[in-house]
């Protein structure tokens, strides 16, 4: 389904817009509006299914619709300081067009970044991403404005378990307010998790998300390349395989737009499909796929689910999916049937450590192909480098405020 079907603020939409979303993945269409009506709940759902944002855009989406007070709304604990850094980015992606403040507040750090996040928290700031035993100290201080709290979040509570922070957990739970909505996901859903639902959690709706396996009769292929090989590389396999039917998923409608333009260009038979185009234009095109009349459909994933064309011979990921949901059904649009398929996709120096983890949720590894020669050099594949340059890397600010807690 659509993320416009859930009545959010159009500000919201307009980020969820720009950061590529189109489609919800099964945990989003599920979690957002148990979350919308306020209810606690427990959810079991691995990381790659697109969770982050199914608690993230209720939350920012509940927080601007309330009183803007300057008090602390939500609290959201991870286990490390690399998903507290990842959240809170993620949480400025999506929130970037309304006014909403958040930090993340972890340890590891010197004490400038410690001074800079009690400022803040005695200040006050919507939404808090952290670890438990820096948030700990900052609450043993007495500077953090927690009374007025309305939403807590435990995001891999598993695996903050297996790290030894129950007691840490349940000592921060003892500062909050005890009306409150509680959200807790796990991986798995262990004895210790039910033990601890039952202390924290009022009434909670369970949902439990399974991730389906791409058929194996898909055989799967990487690439690893600069981006700006992405497009070359397309010329190359269209006219090394002569395929009858390949489908391009563009994580973007510019990207779609870009790549449609240039494969136009090298004259090959192709059309496009995003939302831009109207129902009636995207059925038109859907149609003159099917019916071979072009044989290269470039798309976003408004496409990847509920699509019906069989005979698909290749389906490339222009762009590493944002999830591993999106992965499957990204593929799974070749090999239907009895058919058999191909699925490549092409991962740069950034998209790395994302096509690594969606590895890790498939539980196998995707064989890795160097571009070809006449490309030019390809980089290594590294996806610990990658995922600490993407840790570092700067988001754009709103002109109009140097806060870096303010997005506008």
């Amino acid at each position: 389904m659509n993320f416009t079907e859930f009545s959010l603020n159009a500000r919201l939409l307009e980020g969820i817009e720009a950061i590529g979303y189109e489609t919800t993945t099964q945990v989003q269409e599920k979690v957002i509006p148990v979350i919308l009506q306020g209810k606690d709940l427990i959810a079991t759902a691995q990381t790659g299914t697109g969770k982050t944002a199914a608690f993230l855009i209720p939350l920012i989406n509940k927080i601007i619709s309330e009183k803007q007070d300057g008090k602390i709304k939500a609290l959201i604990i991870v286990p490390t300081r690399e998903l507290a850094i990842q959240i809170d980015q993620h949480l400025e992606g999506i929130g970037y067009f309304v006014k909403v403040s958040s930090i993340a507040v972890y340890g590891g750090s010197n004490g400038l970044a410690f001074a800079r996040e009690r400022k803040s928290l005695t200040e006050g700031t919507d939404i808090i991403v952290c670890t438990p035993g820096r948030m700990i100290s900052h609450l043993n201080m007495g500077c953090v404005k927690i009374s007025e709290l309305k939403y807590l979040i435990l995001d891999e509570a598993d695996r903050m378990l297996d790290m030894g922070f129950y007691d840490d957990i349940m000592k921060i739970i003892s500062f909050l307010p005890r009306k409150r909505q509680t959200l807790l996901f796990s991986a798995t859903m262990q004895s210790t998790i039910r033990q601890i639902a039952r202390k924290i959690l009022i009434n909670p709706v369970e949902i439990n998300i399974s991730l389906l396996k791409p058929p194996e009769k898909i055989k799967q292929e990487a690439y690893i390349v600069y981006n700006s090989q992405k497009i070359p590389l397309v010329k190359y396999i269209l006219n090394e395989k002569k395929l009858r039917s390949v489908l391009i998923f563009c994580s973007t409608k510019y990207g779609v737009k870009e790549l449609k333009r240039e494969l136009k260009r090298a004259k090959f038979s192709v059309s496009e499909i995003h939302s831009d185009l109207e129902q009636s234009e995207r059925e038109r095109v859907l149609l003159d796929f099917k019916n071979r009349n072009i044989n290269v459909l470039v798309a976003t994933d408004v496409l990847s689910r509920g699509i019906d064309v069989e005979d698909i011979d290749l389906i490339i990921n222009y762009d590493v999916p944002n999830n591993g949901e999106d992965y499957i059904h990204r593929i799974g649009r070749t090999a239907r049937a009895e058919n058999e398929g191909a699925a490549i996709t092409f991962v740069n120096e950034k998209e790395q450590s994302k096509f690594y983890e969606i590895e890790i949720l498939l539980g196998t590894e995707v064989p890795k192909t160097i571009a070809p020669k006449i490309l030019g050099k390809s980089p290594e594949y590294n996806p610990q480098k990658s995922r600490q340059n993407n840790n570092h890397r700067n988001f754009r600010k709103p002109s109009r405020n140097n806060n870096r807690n303010y997005k506008r």
